[in-house]
């Protein structure tokens, strides 16, 4: 029976990686793959994890673990470096016979351990990229990224503000034109009246909550998001003169890239639910405290609609020139 090892730290996971673990996987009857984890990852070691194993659950010759790396020494060179990797490896996987990286380590490695090395694509040729290049450039390698990473990479923005300020309208035409996907404000579609009670705002602060997970899952690169559980809490204290600590902890499952506090400069229109046409100043003031009592940074939008319009495209063009 052989017993394979690749390893890494998979920060993150990508489709080199893939195609690695795929071609050890067909050559040994047992795979193991080894995630090293050390207190400076900058991807959390659980997310990490769980990428693994779903990814590689198909697979039932793969075992996937999680090893803290204590031996790792950054100061030493890379002779002696190995010489402490392959003593771990002989440690803490004896049945071990055979590895397989893509790495220039391999060789130092192999001669220390004992073990057989057979390399994939060493020159980056089949699959060309990094775990590095994907986190400097996600949107330019997001086709190397698979499906359950991407939403680690998927860049929020969230149209925020009072009624009437045109988050809606906006947020589809902008991911019409970035071809990607919006969150509609779930509290339309869940409540038809202003006669409102505390289980009310948090079936709404969910429901925003889940549809801001589900939608971010099937984002291409960007998310643009009407509204927030910040808006809900707003609401709620407006309404019922509380705010349920439910809501405080649904604020904490997403954080937004990017917070546009879209002004009041432009006509209120009434519909059956708005009712602070009355008092626009006074909820662009709120909404905007709660930005700075957090210490969330914001762009203040205003002007006619197509002016507004061209300052979120400009905003979120220059994230997709950063990342990209």
């Amino acid at each position: 029976m052989t017993t394979g090892l690749v390893f890494g730290k998979f920060l993150p996971v990508h489709k080199g990686h893939l195609a690695l673990i795929d071609f050890a996987q067909k050559q040994c009857d047992h795979l193991i793959v080894s995630m090293t984890v050390t207190p400076d990852d900058v991807i959390s070691p659980d997310l990490r994890l769980r990428w693994l194993v779903e990814l590689l659950s198909p697979f039932p010759n793969i075992e996937v673990v999680a090893e803290p790396d204590d031996f790792h020494d950054p100061s030493l060179p890379l002779w002696e470096a190995t010489k402490l990797w392959a003593n771990f490896i002989k440690r803490r996987f004896p049945t071990v016979s055979v590895f397989f990286s893509s790495e220039s380590y391999a060789t130092p490695l192999a001669y220390h351990s004992g073990l057989r090395h057979v390399p994939f694509d060493p020159d980056r040729q089949i699959i060309p990229v990094s775990a590095t290049l994907i986190r400097q450039k996600p949107f330019r390698y997001w086709a190397y990224i698979p499906d359950v990473v991407k939403p680690y990479f998927v860049k929020k923005i969230c149209l925020y503000g009072p009624e009437s300020v045109g988050k809606t309208t906006l947020s589809q035409q902008l991911a019409e034109e970035f071809q990607t996907n919006f969150v509609p404000e779930m509290a339309r579609s869940l409540i038809h009246s202003n006669h409102f009670v505390v289980d009310d705002f948090i079936r709404i602060g969910k429901a925003q909550t889940e549809a801001v997970l589900t939608a971010e899952r099937m984002a291409n690169r960007v998310l643009f998001c009407d509204t927030d559980v910040i808006t809900t809490q707003i609401y709620s204290n407006l309404y019922v003169q509380t705010v349920p600590p439910e809501l405080y902890e649904l604020e904490q499952q997403i954080q937004y890239d990017t917070y546009i506090l879209l002004d009041i400069d432009i006509p209120w229109i009434a519909d059956e639910i708005r009712d602070q046409g009355d008092r626009r100043a006074e909820m662009l003031s709120l909404f905007r405290h709660e930005l700075d009592k957090r210490r969330l940074p914001y762009t203040l939008v205003g002007g006619i609609y197509d002016d507004r319009l061209t300052s979120i495209r400009n905003i979120t063009q220059q994230a997709f020139d950063k990342y990209n």
